[in-house]
């Protein structure tokens, strides 16, 4: 790699990271978060059985678990407006991320329910506490606990899967990758620099994870 390209990739690194901190993070944490509970309700739904609203739930994992993500964004964004429904780039990223995250969520969620031994919600509604409270005091705590080694997994692939915004114009980190790349056209270079930073926020979360997971086993 001669000096030039060096400098290049040097005077890149901010064109890329900021785009990161400011766009791809952002995105991230807002996406998970309407994700996750949506996430929570479907799997309570699920659990609980409740009629018609059970059946419409596995409807939804089904059909966003069985499709590619970046089908579903290109259905929100480039398939809705030949319908009168038109939104813009970034709220179409993250509904269709909100979406994806939900229904994979949901049934790490689920599992982890059904993995709570059921002699604690009999013990619950024997002392005559609402189901409601029962789930949110006993079931679910125990649940979080369980599930949150594949959840923060699921947040640390959302950060990679938001690449995938760049296809429906969202100028998020690999969007700003491209932009410079038809610029300089280095592109085994600038690929190599963003990969490097998506590896780098990826690594910093992983280990966010095994500080919280350290923090949950001294409380459970």
């Amino acid at each position: 790699m001669d000096a030039r390209v060096w400098g290049i990739v040097v005077d890149s690194f901010t064109k890329l990271l900021i785009p990161g901190i400011t766009v791809t993070i952002p995105l991230t944490l807002i996406s998970f978060a309407i994700g996750l509970v949506l996430a929570i309700v479907v799997a309570l739904v699920r659990v609980a059985k409740v009629p018609v609203a059970s059946q419409i739930a596995w409807f939804y994992v089904w059909v966003f678990r069985g499709t590619p993500l970046l089908v579903q964004l290109f259905v929100i964004f480039f398939g809705l407006p030949s319908v009168g429904i038109t939104i813009p780039a970034l709220p179409s990223a993250v509904i269709a991320f909100s979406l994806n995250v939900g229904a994979y969520a949901s049934e790490t969620l689920r599992g982890a329910i059904l993995a709570v031994p059921k002699g604690q919600l009999e013990a619950g509604l024997a002392a005559n506490m609402p189901y409601v409270t029962i789930m949110r005091r006993i079931i679910l705590p125990q649940s979080f606990r369980s599930a949150f080694p594949a959840l923060f997994n699921s947040f640390i692939a959302l950060v990679k899967d938001t690449s995938l915004a760049a296809n429906i114009t969202v100028v998020e980190m690999f969007m700003s990758a491209q932009r410079v790349v038809a610029i300089y056209y280095e592109p085994l270079a600038l690929y190599i620099e963003v990969g490097l930073i998506y590896l780098l926020f990826c690594t910093v979360l992983g280990w966010l994870q095994d500080y919280c997971e350290k923090k949950l086993n001294e409380h459970f």
